[in-house]
């Protein structure tokens, strides 16, 4: 019979839960920065991009909010004729490049170089 002793270092611990969720909030608010320079969001007077969107801590990382009500509607209907005149590549799926497109490593590796310049691991 072997007996075996495992003791957790729970700052250690702390400190990592700690840089995860710090290192995912800066890959959203990189995400987000790379959204609006891609000028890709539906802009009238600019209040759902540069307003109604942000960055939202949450208990297990972050997350890209956009709290205006025709938010849903625009970004779901592509046969909306977009205005043009702010962004000009301005439609519908806004987000579609950063889940399936060619920016969908993007935030994976803006949080692995956060979280190594925070942590060294």
């Amino acid at each position: 019979m072997i007996k075996l002793a495992i003791k957790l270092d729970k700052v250690a611990i702390a400190k990592l839960e700690k840089a995860a969720l710090d290192s995912a909030e800066v890959a959203m608010n990189q995400l987000e920065a790379d959204l609006i320079s891609s000028a890709t969001m539906p802009f009238d007077t600019g209040d759902m991009q540069n307003n109604q969107t942000f960055v939202a801590r949450t208990d297990s990382g972050a997350a890209i909010v956009t709290g205006s009500p025709q938010a849903r509607r625009l970004y779901y209907h592509p046969e909306y004729n977009f205005q043009r005149g702010n962004n000009a590549n301005a439609g519908a799926g806004w987000l579609e490049p950063y889940i399936t497109g060619n920016k969908k490593d993007l935030a994976k590796q803006e949080f692995e170089a956060e979280f190594k310049r925070r942590t060294g691991v």
